[in-house]
């Protein structure tokens, strides 16, 4: 018996809401413990993609969107959600070529990280891809609004060290790259 294993046991479940964007779910839980807990919240989200393109200049590819959640304008890697079925490599490619127009290049998977382990289901994978290029114009849904960026290595690090880059997903593989390939 693995003593490590610390896995909740969900006595009941129940759906609170079951939108498009918003899925929450209230689960009454028992602990390896024996405590239980009546009302335990938990989002339901697919998984998401996210990627850190550098062009073969040696520029990132970044976007620049409104977030109402902060009411602020920020730029961000690009990102989106992993559709029904789709491998999230593929998503990833997707994303990218769908908000920037940038494609092709050399892809590997930096990390996988989760948003908020405790009450959300779902994982961000996030890779990273250089020797982009620019293969088409952006391909951007209804409500998308986000205006294309070419940044330095430079840029990018005072954004990170100025706390500009306010989603944690995207901080954190940018945080990563330059541990593990900054050039400066």
């Amino acid at each position: 018996m693995n003593t490590d294993d610390r896995k909740w046991e969900i006595i009941e479940s129940e759906y609170l809401i079951r939108r498009p964007w918003l899925t929450a779910r209230r689960d009454r839980v028992k602990l390896p413990t024996g405590v239980e807990i009546p009302e335990y919240y938990i989002l339901e989200y697919p998984d998401w993609v996210n990627v850190i393109a550098i062009t073969k200049e040696g520029k990132f590819v970044l976007v620049r969107q409104y977030r109402h959640g902060i009411k602020e304008t920020r730029y961000e890697i690009c990102a989106g959600v992993c559709e029904t079925g789709e491998e999230p490599l593929l998503s990833a490619q997707r994303e990218l070529y769908e908000e920037t127009g940038y494609g092709n290049g050399n892809w590997t998977k930096l990390m996988t990280v989760s948003a908020n382990a405790s009450t959300m289901t779902n994982i961000t994978h996030c890779y990273l891809a250089t020797e982009v290029e620019r293969i088409s114009t952006q391909h951007l849904e209804e409500t998308e609004d986000l205006i294309v960026h070419l940044l330095s290595e430079e840029e990018i690090k005072a954004l990170l060290l100025n706390d500009e880059v306010k989603q944690s997903l995207m901080a954190a593989p940018l945080w990563k790259y330059f541990a593990l390939y900054s050039h400066s």
